[in-house]
């Protein structure tokens, strides 16, 4: 076997799995405002990382044949995901139009709770059945084409999601200037509820 196998195998998982999160959706917008509030960060980059890592693995484990068999599971997913998508981007949409008390700089009053954080992150990563159809079922399909080296594979998605919830996360603070300004916060939650609120939609949709 080609020492060079392992190696390729792990860069075909990273690429992967950075391409596949690497856009804007419920979670990267979450993860983006906590950088740039700087509240509960490592605990939410460590949610989401360990949660990708779950994912992945048990996609190239089998749980993608499993969610094939049983396409209740996935639609019952998506109608609870749309729903608290509706809500947290109701939640923006209400920031953006009343900022009163709204955080405009990262130095600001404290906000939620870390477990009342940690809940949100969970749900809007865990709710969410595009995750299950690209990590579950799409990595977990591609990853068994490289037979024995499907677990270096692995190690590479997991590799790419660490690597893009670190720089999300905490290179959010390259943009606290800008955020230093209470418009801009009012921009952010504009989009957070756009793209929350579409995303709703689109689930909701997908599920009937």
């Amino acid at each position: 076997m080609p020492t060079s196998a392992p190696l390729l195998a792990t860069l075909s998982g990273l690429g992967l799995g950075l391409s596949l999160i690497v856009a804007i959706g419920a979670q990267n917008a979450f993860v983006l405002r906590q950088g740039l509030r700087g509240e509960h960060l490592l605990t939410v980059v460590a949610v989401c990382i360990l949660s990708d890592a779950v994912l992945i693995v048990a996609g190239v484990a089998g749980a993608g044949a499993v969610l094939d068999r049983v396409p209740w599971l996935l639609t019952t997913v998506r109608l609870g995901g749309a729903a608290f998508l509706l809500g947290y981007g109701l939640l923006a949409a209400r920031r953006a139009l009343h900022p009163v008390g709204a955080l405009t700089s990262a130095d600001a009053v404290a906000g939620a709770s870390l477990a009342a954080t940690v809940s949100t992150c969970l749900l809007l990563t865990w709710l969410n059945p595009h995750v299950y159809l690209d990590t579950v079922v799409l990595l977990g399909s591609i990853a068994q084409t490289h037979g024995e080296q499907r677990w270096w594979f692995t190690a590479g998605a997991a590799i790419g999601s660490l690597l893009w919830f670190c720089a999300l996360g905490y290179g959010a603070r390259l943009l606290r200037p800008i955020f230093g300004r209470p418009a801009a916060w009012r921009v952010l939650d504009a989009l957070i509820a756009t793209v929350m609120t579409t995303l709703a939609v689109t689930l909701a949709v997908g599920a009937t």
